[in-house]
């Protein structure tokens, strides 16, 4: 199982809505500034609520991106030992874009955004309609290529997991027979092929 590592750049972005990654699998890690001798109780007792999935990393030193360093030595340590993790930053320092340019072309799964709703996973969990739903599988069953599942079990297992496995059985089968209608998909059996590009 694949996991998610939000890694919280909090000498740039203080975020008040840490309860919005509970019930999902996530290891939180907030980075404290040398300068930042005080947490606020709501962020200490967000934290303390997820429990062993969250921990803080107070930073030794000062300086320009003295954080940022901190946060590139985590990735590397952690992708070391979990290469299949996804690691989402989330800072609205641009600086971090050149290494999530490096560190994609190493095929280390890593994005940054600039508050915790962003994260894709808790965005698509937040879908209610049946067209953003549609749009979602059909943008991430895109962007797999040939790694697209060949069967009808298996694509209804890669939907749910796209929405944190919070769909009901009747739901993914509607879904799927969206997909047959709008023609992105053909079932033949429970083989299934596609229709967009690679």
């Amino acid at each position: 199982m694949i996991t998610n590592y939000v890694l919280i750049d909090y000498e740039n972005v203080q975020p008040k809505n840490l309860e919005i990654l509970r019930n999902h699998p996530f290891k939180i890690i907030a980075f404290v500034g040398a300068n930042q001798p005080k947490i606020p109780f709501a962020l200490a007792a967000a934290m303390q609520n997820l429990g062993e999935n969250a921990e803080y990393i107070k930073i030794s030193g000062n300086g320009k991106n003295a954080l940022d360093f901190h946060i590139a030595f985590y990735i590397g340590e952690i992708s070391a030992k979990y290469p299949d993790a996804y690691f989402h930053i989330i800072s609205k320092d641009t600086g971090f874009d050149y290494l999530i340019k490096h560190l994609k072309a190493r095929k280390i799964r890593v994005q940054r955004e600039k508050d915790l709703a962003e994260i894709p996973i808790l965005r698509m969990s937040n879908m209610t309609s049946h067209d953003e739903k549609i749009e979602a599988i059909v943008t991430n069953l895109a962007g797999r290529g040939q790694a697209r599942p060949r069967k009808v079990k298996t694509l209804s297992n890669t939907i749910n997991s796209l929405f944190t496995k919070k769909l009901a059985e009747e739901e993914l089968l509607e879904l799927i027979e969206e997909l047959k209608k709008r023609q992105f998909i053909v079932v033949n059996q429970s083989k299934v092929s596609y229709k967009f590009p690679n």
